[in-house]
This record gives C-alpha cells, structure tokens and sequence, in this order.
C-alpha cells in the first residue's frame, strides 16, 4: 500500500506542478486521486487505506510545496463536518459536499450552541418540523457564536423534531444552506475588535429531507461524532517541539535577557514543561485516531489547549509589560491557524479568552472527562442528612 501511495503522489506531483497549479485545481486532483483522506472510500478522496499513513502522504505533499487550505477558514469543513457527512451522509450527500469541502470552494460553519443551549446543547429549541406534502424540514429559532457564519456557504445544523421525548432525544441534524431564504446573519463584536462570531436567526428555513444527516431524531448521536472530531480539530493539531504560543514566549525570552528573573524563569520553565507534556499527549491522540475513532480524550487535549493558550499569553504581556498592550501594535484580524500566533501580544492574550468557550466549555469538558474518562459518578445528590465522609470518592 505504500509503494502504491508514493507512486499516486509522484505521479500527481508531476502533472500538477505545485507552484504553478490554481490550488483549487491542485487540491481537486489530490481528491480524485484518493489523497485527500487516504482512509475515506473510493471515489469521496481516499483508497480505503490504513488511516496511519495519512500524516505520511500529508508530509509527502509538504515537502513538495503543495498548497493547503486556510485552517482559520476551512477548518470547521475539514475538522468537523467532513468526518460527519462520511459518517452519517448518504451517498448522494457525500458525492455532493465532500469535493468542494476539500477544494475550499465551499465554506462550511456549525449552528449548534443557542442562547439557551450553550454548554447543554441538547437543551436547544430550534424546531424543525416535517411537511408532510414535500417531505421538505422548515426549520425555526436561532443560534449564537457561530463562528464564520458570514462567510460560510453551508453549515451542519442539530434541531428539535420531538419536543415531546428526552431532551437527548427528537434532536435531527441537517446540512443547512446559509444562502437559504429565511437564514439571518448578524455579527457579534468582540473584545478583539473582530467580529468572527455571529447570531444567526434561522425563518422559515426550508431543508430538503436529502439534507438529513442520520435518522430523526437520532441527531444526538450524530452531533457526537462532530463534537469529538471539533476537540480533535482544536487540541489534538500537531505542532513541532517549541510550536505554537510556547514558541513565541521563548523567543522573546531570549530576545530579552534583562527580563531574566528567577520568578520568571521559573514560570516560563513550568509552562514549557506542560506545553511539551500536551504536545505529546496530542501525538499519542492522532496515533489512537489513526487506529479507529475519536473518544472522550480530546476533551482533554482541548482543554490543555485552552489552559495552555491563556496562561502562556498572559506570560508574555508580563513579560514585555506596557509594551504588550500599545494599542497601535494591536491586529486586529482573524488568525489562520488554531494557534493564534498572527497579532500582537494585547491580540493574542484577548483572543485566548475565548478559547475556554469555543468547542466545548472547559467546565463541561471537565465533566466529560471526570464521567467517560476517569469513570466517575455523572451526578451526586446531597440529602442534608448525608454526611461528607459518606458520600463516594
């Protein structure tokens, strides 16, 4: 299987000279090639091959100088609703969405979280009801921090169906036109001074059933599979050994050597350590990736992620101090990569902010972690007369 890998590679390379071709042409013959997702079936930009030699045809394409989408842009399609519609889609689903997802001439964002449903998404209200002479979904109510709304072409979209059931239950996900009569874009300012989050007010929305992803009412289980390749997407992404945040805080360490105290060494040594101990962490999880599913354990490399982000930010405005903040000094424009390292240091250390948010709140990662992970209770009920040394540990 390798062999006939690098032989696809060599041959795609030769006919598509990579400093030449239009990357939307250059990343449309890698998918009818079958070197998109080597892993993905025939036909949908793989060859049914072992996902573990991926990373090898990726670095292959690398080092030939071959072009690749923006993540900041594109992630959500490839991270999140990529892996779903294989998952979940029809055929005619994934034949349709799959090519142009990859290309990047198709923008994709997530309408999950609602005003009332952030953290529990299973609470949302956005209702989708059946017409019974088209067979047609019209769909009302309103999402929130949705990021790249006002760009996006398509979006993956969890509704309620049955209000009368479970709440994990009556949900239906869809694959949702953005462009649709009835679909309201508003963006969200934010500390940054960007607006990459967006409400978006959905009006008598109309959705093919063609468009469902899974069967009604069985969207919890499908929002899953997107949920656990979003905390892949954002924590798990590969950095070299001193990447990301943690590589721009040593550089200006040592750039700077009349900031060298003991006290700030001894914080900068800390964070290296545990940037380190999550970038193998990381590893370890792509490597149980290849092998078969995500599990719960990209809750926990999403939650480093954000932790890591936030402390090692805040590090380096200590470090340059008033420097840090000037305000002419700030960019103010969406970063292209999840590791925010575009932007002064006043941008980096606002935007991280949100990363505890985004993809999951680090409280309810928490709480997927401490259930699935550690195997711990999901739930302790206090009677005032239950003793604390009574309750299980």
């Amino acid at each position: 299987m390798e062999a006939e890998l690098s032989r696809a590679i060599r041959e795609l390379l030769d006919a598509h000279d990579p400093a030449t071709t239009p990357v939307a042409e250059f990343l449309g013959a890698r998918f009818d090639a079958g070197l998109a997702w080597v892993h993905f079936p025939e036909g949908l930009g793989g060859r049914s091959a072992p996902r573990s030699v991926q990373q090898e045809v990726n670095d292959a394409f690398a080092a030939a100088g071959a072009p690749t989408l923006d993540i900041g842009r594109h992630g959500i399609g490839l991270g999140m609703a990529a892996p779903t519609l294989l998952a979940h889609g029809s055929d005619e689903v994934r034949r349709r969405f799959l090519r142009p997802l990859w290309t990047g001439e198709e923008t994709w964002c997530q309408l999950f979280s609602e005003p009332g449903a952030g953290s529990d998404l299973a609470a949302l209200g956005t209702r989708a009801v059946r017409e019974p002479e088209t067979g047609d979904w019209i769909v009302d109510g309103q999402k929130v921090w949705t990021s790249l709304a006002h760009e996006a072409d398509w979006a993956i979209l969890v509704t309620r169906t049955d209000p009368d059931v479970p709440k994990h239950r009556g949900m239906t996900y869809f694959v949702c036109d953005m462009r649709a009569p009835g679909v309201e874009v508003r963006p969200l300012r934010q500390a940054t001074g960007e607006a990459e989050f967006n409400e978006v007010f959905l009006t008598g929305v109309r959705i093919p059933d063609a468009h469902r992803l899974g069967a009604v009412g069985d969207g919890w289980r499908v929002a899953q599979t997107t949920l656990m390749n979003e905390r892949v997407a954002i924590g798990g992404h590969a950095e070299p050994r001193e990447g990301g945040m943690i590589g721009v805080v040593a550089r200006t360490w040592r750039e700077h050597p009349e900031l060298h105290t003991p006290a700030l060494q001894d914080a900068l040594l800390r964070l290296w350590v545990d940037a380190e101990a999550a970038r193998l962490t990381s590893e370890r999880l792509r490597q149980q990736l290849a092998a078969g599913q995500p599990g719960p354990e990209g809750s926990a490399a999403k939650l480093a992620f954000a932790r890591l982000n936030q402390q090692i930010s805040g590090l380096e405005l200590e470090l340059l101090g008033a420097d840090g903040l000037e305000y002419h000094d700030w960019t103010f424009r969406r970063p292209t990569n999840p590791s925010m390292l575009e932007g002064s240091p006043g941008y980096r250390y606002l935007r991280a902010k949100g990363n505890s948010i985004e993809g999951g709140t680090s409280e309810i990662l928490r709480g997927i972690i401490a259930e699935r992970v550690l195997g711990l209770p999901s739930e302790i009920r206090v009677d005032k007369d239950v003793a604390w040394k009574d309750l299980p540990r």
